[in-house]
């Protein structure tokens, strides 16, 4: 398989140059220079590795700490119904006694919220692209603060219910919506930074919140309000606040009308012709039919979706009642149960920025990197039914949410090669993350009280067999794409390789349409006629 590689050194750089400003003022679109090796060499062999980690640098400046003040607000909004539960357990200004409310009906007030994102995420994710995101994210934060503030003023278990549904109904959409945004700015390979670091900054959420709740719970009483309702009301509040930087600040896509505030024309055409052939662009159409049919179509569509649902399942349990397991081991007296969750959120957080490490080695396929994580995550659920130490079972805790957040970084800089288009890739992810909120439906409901005589070990054994069935569903989506997952490892390292040598890689890229076959899903070195070991795909 042949591959061009451009003779930068026959040419002067002022030459090169002009050749790239040429390629621009003529106005010759992304898709185009891709399509053309020799125009896309030409044009990326104009840039210096100095300059790519310069760009890169500004992209990275204006998505990091946005997109992980986002998450973390989503986070610490969601958990917030978990972490009321157990403020002022057992007084009469708890949230159960004041709403007359069991723990299993309670389980509803999250198992709801989920049911919202199912039916709406994917209508929303596709508004993604028609109304821009800066503005559609910032709609989302806006609303669901205003149903968020709304929960401090509810009067029984009906009204609690009717709100969650709203909350779910406003937030959907945000995260996929993200994702989705960030493939038209990150190679695959580069997924990782921009959602490890977000999701490290969101695994503070459960120490945020534990604190919040923590503080807030001496205000019980203040104004005539619990500390349940203050909860709620501070939280949303603040929620409607940040749209505001949602909408000023959160970047559209490389060639928008926000980017020409802080990127060149260059620099936008230079985003979009490193990214792979199947990214979408920002000049690509609002809504495509054909991209509809091939995502449905795609078996990968369900496979990631399945996955993502399992194992949502068995970590969504564990998020849901983690605060109620931490009080109910007995550690700490009330209001100072709250600070347990503190270790297990340093677990998520130091989980994370492990798998970000490995990514950006490239020791390994990211399947086989999302594979350790749940095994480590099955051996913990298997010790929430086997053992009785209160110390084993908080050790448990903490490694659990160390290998079920150390899991998304594989799992979503995998998937981003799978997707194509800016239509199919909405609506895939839109479809993924519905399937997989069916897991957060029905983790909370694993803990009824007919399972809680031996400590809901029944509970954490069900949770256990979504993480079993999450690994096997993980094994048929890399058997899906083996040989693509191999490309892209091939192609990381040729990136390093060039990056070292001071120059922006321009050969044949991953290849998606038409896929490489390799001989090895773990190995990347075959034998050529000469059985000299090379870093190449089997022809």
């Amino acid at each position: 398989m042949a591959s061009f590689t451009p003779a930068v050194d026959s040419k002067t750089a002022q030459e090169t140059r002009k050749q790239a400003d040429a390629v621009i003022s003529r106005g010759v679109d992304t898709t185009t220079l891709r399509d053309d090796p020799e125009a896309k060499a030409a044009f990326l062999a104009t840039f210096t590795a100095e300059e790519e980690k310069k760009i890169m640098r500004k992209v990275d400046q204006h998505f990091f700490l946005l997109i992980g003040l986002m998450f973390l607000i989503k986070t610490v909004d969601f958990t917030n119904a978990a972490n009321v539960k157990v403020l002022q357990v057992g007084q009469e200004s708890n949230i159960l006694k004041e709403l007359h409310m069991t723990p299993n009906q309670y389980n509803w007030v999250q198992s709801i919220y989920y049911i919202a994102y199912i039916i709406f995420e994917t209508p929303s994710n596709l508004m993604l692209k028609w109304i821009g995101p800066h503005r559609w994210q910032s709609r989302i934060f806006l609303t669901w603060g205003i149903v968020l503030a709304c929960h401090a003023a509810v009067k029984n278990r009906a009204s609690l219910l009717a709100l969650r549904f709203l909350l779910g109904m406003m937030e959907a959409g945000l995260f996929p919506g993200v994702i989705c945004q960030l493939t038209s700015w990150y190679r695959t390979e580069e997924m990782g930074n921009p959602t490890s670091f977000s999701q490290a900054v969101q695994g503070t959420a459960s120490i945020v919140g534990s604190l919040l709740a923590y503080g807030i719970s001496y205000m019980n009483g203040k104004g005539g309000m619990s500390a349940w309702r203050w909860v709620f009301l501070l939280e949303g509040l603040f929620t409607i606040v940040f749209s505001g930087f949602v909408w000023y600040f959160l970047p559209d896509y490389p060639k928008s009308p926000r980017s020409d505030k802080w990127l060149t024309k260059r620099e936008q055409e230079f985003i979009e012709t490193r990214l792979t052939e199947n990214t979408p662009l920002t000049s690509d159409p609002l809504f495509s039919k054909k991209e509809v049919i091939a995502a449905l179509k795609a078996p990968t569509t369900w496979s990631f979706g399945f996955s993502h649902l399992f194992v949502n399942m068995g970590g969504y349990s564990l998020t849901w009642y983690l605060p109620t397991i931490l009080t109910d081991l007995g550690f700490a007296k009330l209001p100072k149960n709250q600070l347990l969750n503190i270790p297990p959120a340093a677990g998520s957080i130091i989980g994370v920025l492990l798998a970000a490490f490995l990514l950006r080695q490239a020791l390994m396929p990211r399947p086989a990197l999302l594979m350790i994580n749940f095994v480590g995550m099955v051996v913990c659920f298997v010790l929430f039914f086997t053992i009785d130490s209160r110390g084993g079972l908080y050790a448990a805790c903490i490694l659990g949410q160390f290998f079920y957040q150390g899991s998304f970084m594989p799992f979503w800089a995998w998937r981003s090669i799978t997707l194509k288009g800016s239509t199919g890739a909405a609506l895939s992810l839109a479809i993924q993350n519905s399937m997989g909120q069916v897991g957060g439906v029905v983790g909370p409901q694993l803990f009824q009280s007919k399972w809680a005589y031996n400590r809901y070990k029944t509970s954490f054994a069900i949770a256990a067999s979504g993480i079993i069935a999450a690994v096997f569903t993980n094994l048929l989506s890399w058997w899906l794409t083996k040989d693509l997952e191999m490309d892209v490892l091939r192609i990381a390292k040729l990136k390093r390789k060039a990056r070292k040598e001071g120059t922006v890689f321009a050969a044949d890229d991953v290849k998606v349409f038409d896929q490489r076959k390799y001989d090895s899903v773990v190995r990347l070195k075959s034998k050529n006629a000469h059985g000299e070991a090379v870093l190449a795909p089997t022809v």
